[in-house]
This record gives C-alpha cells, sequence and structure tokens, in this order.
C-alpha cells in the first residue's frame, strides 16, 4: 500500500495563510466586488478616482484589436495607442481576462478577484515569513495578521489596485530569509516573483530587485561563487524583459508626463506613526493625525499601534543580536538605508514643514522622476519593520511568546478598526448605482456619444477620468492624457496641427473639439464657429467646465448646462495666479483685471465703458494689450476680487 503523503509545515501554513486573508477580504470589502459583472465601484471611484482610470483603461483594450504585442489599447493615446500598464490596469491580468471576459460578453470587471488573489497570498506569504521565526502553526498565523492588516496594503487596495499586490514585496522577504539561511543564491519562486512585478506594476521592480540582489551579493561573496549568482539574475532580468515586452511596456514613446517631478511624492519622516490615510481614512484609534506636506500622503506607511508598541521591545530582547544580524545581512541593510533615503528623497519633510531641499543636479531629478512616486519604495524596510516586532516577540520564552504575538495581533487590529469600519462603508457606498453620478451630465453629452475621436486641444480636462470612460463606452479614441505616462511632444505636435486646421476654418466631421481653458477655446473658436456648435459645458454644481467644438450640431439647441458662443456669451476673468496675480485680480490694487487676448474678448471691450456683473456697472479706465496674449483691463472699483466666478457684460 502507498503511504499517504502528508502536507509539509509550509504548506498548511500557505494555506491557512491565504485563508485567512480571503476571510480579511470578505470581512472588509464583501462579495459584491467579486460579481465581474458589478463595475459601479469602478465607474464611481472607491475612495478617490483613480480606479476610474484603471477601469477605462481595461474597457479601452477589451474593445481594442487583439495584436502583439498585447495589452496595447489603440483608442487611448490616439493614435498611436498606449500600453495599459501606464493606466494601472494591471496588464498581466488584462491579457489574461481579455479572452474570458469575450466568453462572458457584457460588463466585466476582475479588480475583485484581482484584490482577493493580492489577500490570500499577503496571508500565505506572510504566514511563511513568521513561520521561519516561530514554531508550530498557531504563533505564525497569529503574527500573520499583522500582514494581513497591513495599513498600506488596505490603503491601497481598490484605491490603487496594482498596488494592492503588497504580496510581491513579502514573498520576496521570505524568499531572501529562506534561500539566505540555505546559502542558496535563487529558486524559482524568486524568479517568478521577480517577473510577476512587471506584469503586475512597475514600482514593484525596485522593491524585489533591491532584496534579491541583497541575497546574490551576500551569498555570492559568501560562498566566493559569483558566477552562479550572475547567471540567476541575468535568467530573471531576460524573463523580466520578455514579459514587460510581451505586455506592451516598451511599446512607443510612453515616457512623460504625470504630475510632478521625484521629490514631492516623498515620504515624510512621520510617516511611520502617522495613520492619516487618504481622503480622511483614520488608521488609528488612539494616535492623532498628523500634518504632511505635498504629496506626502502617498508615502503612507502608518506601522499601526501594536507594532509601535512591539518593535522597541523587540529590539531590547534582540539587543545582542542586532549587530551581529547586520554583519550577516550586510546588503540587505545597505538596500535598506538605500531605499528609504530614496522614499525620503532630497524634499525632507517633517509634518507640515519643509525642514530643506538639498540641491541635486537636474539629470538625477530626471532620472528619478522614473519612479516619481518615491516614497512607496519604502515597502521591503516598513515589511521587514513588522517582521523585526514579530520576531522579537516570539523570542520571548516559553508560552510567554504565543500569548505576546496574540496580544500584538489584538491590539494592531484594535487600533486598525477605524480604517477597516470606513473602508467597509466606503465600498457599500461605491456600489450604490447612484452614489457617484459622472459630471457629464448635460443632454448635450447624449449628441456627442456619435463622435468618432475625442481631442484635448490644450491639457487635461475637468473631470477626465468620466471623460476617458465616456470615450470607452462610445467607442471613441482620445488624445487626453489621463494615463500615468504618455508622449507629451507627440502630444503637443497633434495638437499644434488641429489648431492649426481650425485656423484654417477646417473641421474633421467625425471630431469632438475639448479645451480646458477658455482663453485657448476664444482663440481657436472663431473661424470655425458657423460650422460647429460651439460653447461653454458645465455639470449642475459647475465644478467641471468643458469648452467644446462639435461639428455638424450647429441647429441644436441643449439643456442649461451649456452656453452658446455668440455674441450674447458672456466674459468671464482668467483664472490666473502668480506671486502678482489671484485668479485674474492684480493682488496690489484689486482694481486690474486680466483676460486672454482674443478677437471675442477684444470686441466685446472695443469702446466699451463699463464691466457689468450682477446688476453693478464699473467704470473702465484703463485697457492694457502691452503684455502679449492677455488684456489687462482697470476698473474703478474697490475689489475686483467680486468678479471672480462671474459672467461679466459690457456697456
Amino acid at each position: 500500500m502507498q503511504k499517504k503523503r502528508v502536507p509539509t509545515r509550509e504548506f498548511r501554513l500557505f494555506c491557512l495563510g491565504g485563508l485567512l486573508g480571503i476571510l480579511f477580504f470578505l470581512l472588509i470589502f464583501g462579495c459584491s466586488t467579486l460579481n465581474v459583472a458589478n463595475d459601479a465601484f469602478c465607474r464611481g471611484g472607491y475612495i478617490e478616482k483613480d480606479i476610474q482610470q484603471h477601469y477605462a483603461g481595461w474597457l479601452f483594450y477589451r474593445s481594442s484589436e487583439t495584436a502583439w504585442p498585447l495589452c496595447i489599447a489603440d483608442a487611448i493615446n490616439a493614435p498611436a495607442g498606449l500600453s495599459v500598464a501606464y493606466t494601472d490596469s494591471i496588464p498581466l491580468v488584462a491579457a489574461l481576462a481579455k479572452p474570458i471576459a469575450s466568453l462572458f460578453g457584457g460588463t466585466f470587471q476582475y479588480f475583485g478577484w484581482f484584490t482577493l488573489l493580492c489577500y490570500a497570498l499577503q496571508g500565505g506569504f506572510g504566514a511563511l515569513l513568521c513561520g521561519l521565526f516561530a514554531p508550530g502553526i498557531l504563533t505564525a498565523l497569529a503574527g500573520d495578521l499583522i500582514f494581513i492588516a497591513s495599513p498600506v496594503l488596505l490603503e491601497r487596495a481598490f484605491r490603487h489596485t496594482s498596488l494592492g499586490a503588497q504580496f510581491l514585496v513579502v514573498g520576496v522577504l521570505y524568499c531572501y530569509l529562506r534561500l539566505r539561511r540555505e546559502e542558496r543564491c535563487g529558486s524559482p519562486l524568486l524568479w517568478i516573483l521577480n517577473v510577476l512585478a512587471i506584469g503586475i506594476h512597475p514600482y514593484f521592480l525596485p522593491m524585489t530587485y533591491a532584496v534579491t540582489l541583497a541575497l546574490l551579493l551576500e551569498v555570492g561573496i559568501r560562498r566566493r561563487q559569483l558566477l552562479r549568482p550572475a547567471l540567476f539574475l541575468a535568467t530573471d532580468l531576460a524573463g523580466t524583459l520578455l514579459l514587460g515586452w510581451a505586455l506592451g511596456l516598451f511599446y512607443g514613446t510612453a515616457t512623460s508626463g504625470g504630475q510632478a517631478l521625484y521629490g514631492y511624492f516623498s515620504m515624510n519622516l512621520n510617516a511611520l506613526w502617522n495613520p492619516a490615510g487618504v481622503n480622511g481614512v483614520r488608521y488609528s484609534r488612539v494616535l492623532p493625525l498628523l500634518n504632511q506636506v505635498g504629496g506626502n500622503y502617498d508615502a503612507f506607511a502608518y506601522l499601526g499601534l501594536g507594532v509601535l508598541i512591539a518593535l522597541p521591545i523587540a529590539l531590547v530582547l534582540q539587543r545582542r543580536a542586532v549587530l551581529p544580524a547586520l554583519r550577516r545581512h550586510w546588503a540587505l541593510a545597505a538596500v535598506c538605508v538605500i531605499l528609504t533615503l530614496f522614499a525620503v528623497s532630497h524634499v525632507i519633510t517633517a509634518n507640515g514643514v519643509t525642514l530643506v531641499t538639498l540641491p541635486l543636479p537636474p539629470a538625477w531629478i530626471q532620472l528619478f522622476s522614473v519612479f516619481r512616486s518615491g516614497g512607496r519604495l519604502f515597502w521591503p524596510v516598513y515589511y521587514l519593520l513588522l517582521l523585526t516586532a514579530f520576531a522579537g516577540l516570539c523570542r520571548l520564552r516559553g508560552r510567554a511568546a504565543p500569548l505576546a504575538v496574540v496580544l500584538l495581533a489584538a491590539v494592531q487590529l484594535w487600533d486598525l478598526s477605524p480604517a477597516m469600519i470606513q473602508r467597509n462603508q466606503a465600498m457599500q457606498q461605491a456600489n450604490r448605482q447612484d452614489a457617484f453620478p459622472s459630471a457629464m451630465q448635460s443632454d448635450f453629452w447624449k449628441e456627442a456619444a456619435d463622435y468618432r475621436h475625442l481631442v484635448s486641444l490644450d491639457g487635461i480636462q475637468d473631470d477626465a477620468l468620466h471623460l476617458a470612460l465616456f470615450a470607452a463606452d462610445h467607442a471613441m479614441t482620445t488624445n487626453d492624457p489621463f494615463a500615468a505616462r504618455y508622449d507629451a511632444a507627440a502630444f503637443q505636435e497633434q495638437q499644434q496641427t488641429l489648431l492649426g486646421e481650425l485656423a484654417e476654418g477646417v473641421l474633421r466631421e467625425d471630431t469632438l473639439y475639448l479645451f480646458s481653458d477658455e482663453g485657448a477655446f476664444l482663440q481657436a473658436v472663431e473661424p470655425v464657429k458657423e460650422q460647429a456648435w460651439c460653447g461653454r459645458v458645465t455639470d449642475t454644481g459647475g465644478e467641471n467646465v468643458w469648452y467644446v467644438i462639435a461639428p455638424g450640431l450647429q441647429d441644436n439647441q441643449f439643456d442649461a448646462l451649456c452656453t452658446r458662443y455668440d455674441a450674447q456669451y458672456p466674459l468671464r476673468l482668467a483664472d490666473y495666479t502668480d506671486a502678482l496675480w489671484n485668479r485674474g485680480v492684480l493682488d496690489e490694487t484689486k482694481k486690474t483685471v486680466c483676460f486672454a487676448d482674443s478677437p471675442f474678448t477684444r470686441r466685446k471691450l472695443e469702446n466699451a465703458a463699463y464691466l457689468c456683473a450682477g446688476g453693478k456697472e464699473y467704470a473702465i479706465t484703463e485697457i492694457n494689450d502691452n503684455d502679449p496674449g492677455w488684456l489687462l483691463v482697470t476698473l474703478d472699483i474697490p475689489d475686483a476680487t467680486v468678479l471672480w466666478d462671474q459672467e461679466l457684460e459690457t456697456k
């Protein structure tokens, strides 16, 4: 009789840890996101709007022709196309899901199942990691809870869905410690995790490869054998590059774009004990929310009260082992220092203050801006701190160790419970079909759905993500740069071509032209105003505004959210702010206002004696056009800021 095979401890730990991760996911997010036909939370935006970008990228790719390389959505950044890696749509999953979605038909979203898988693997690898320091099963699973309930993972889940793959970092740390003990320089699991990283999100690459490089250096130098580590690294890089090429990450020239350079999304020095999540999510029952600067919010790294209490205790318990461990793991220690310095960046911030901005060569800043949200690169150090707190308590003798670990997990979960509750409530809200109505509420958009192309002629539009969803839903192409990366030079060249055509009175009948700046719209509209419906479209609250040229719709009448461009079209102050101007009003005197120069504005102001708003008239004392591109109007008015957001007429 064949002897029954007994599952190994590692296998049981991984499965039980995975089950814990699944249970935690279901507790927080429920089952609604696992319904592939439910996309309400994707369209409305869960916690913030980024998931709309991820979902729009998937919709564009799903409707694209299957070609090589994979994951190229030809309707994004049209006509060049773009890999959905740059819309954070998880390209590897998108490629696998596309044929499945074709079989299902109708609405299909994979973000719920992907996040469930992330939690399962976080639990599995977290249990394996804890199992390296705790005997038995139960203590390791109790410690695993601090990895499953990681504030960083909870902060990213469904907000930046692809960055929820924290298991890549935890898994690589497990591989490092396991292989380091065995003095092996690599394993199939480590190879797979490094390759997977590029298929999920490129930001994981410097994290997983940094830990891998530390392992290869330490083992190679200790064993005085560098060939095998070098071969492992070479094959790992080859696999990574091959998958990246297959998923279109190297397609085209989408190397620019984004809102900030390296240093803006840096890690605040208070990050480890600051429980302030994005959009008011609170991660602690006890600790106060602390101030941050600029983009510090994206470097969120709150450890949790349990870990903050356990960490100094653990360091005291292991005080004699700290220096030997640093000598033994010298390369990993160096990696941790480098990743921390990169995360803090040259813009060093503490609470609500920028302490110092260290000089860096512009070339370095441009290079580092490839990973401009540099604060994220702290995550390997973050998970090592969680592990240190757990491993230190495991050094207690007898039953004290498991009791201390259980207490650590209990305090951690209790402290984080406000965020868990808020996330749960936010998901329930996000799944209501009417929870986040689109800003595109005018009946104008019903007619606009028939265009083939949607083009932006002066940068990112208001509510660009709802525009992207609109374009994807109606099989339109768009050049609006809503993706994280795009070819800025090609975008500007295309804009100049289209503006040149408009200046010659040429319209493309299948194209809807959009402007976000009224001055740019007024400059372009005059030669084509008889061939299209031209004007201003808003949402019901007036928060989102589009200036449009819609060929062929010149005879249409639209609702009150639309203002046609004609002789009665009102003037508005240019929304210009710098050191001297505040939303189009000169700060020094508050009597001079500015308008973007255009034929329409000049006609309105020509021979005008008064500027009128809200039933009041303000005498014009001077009009100055010496500053190219602007018309400066001085008024007899106590404070011209009353003209902000007002529709102005002349008399």
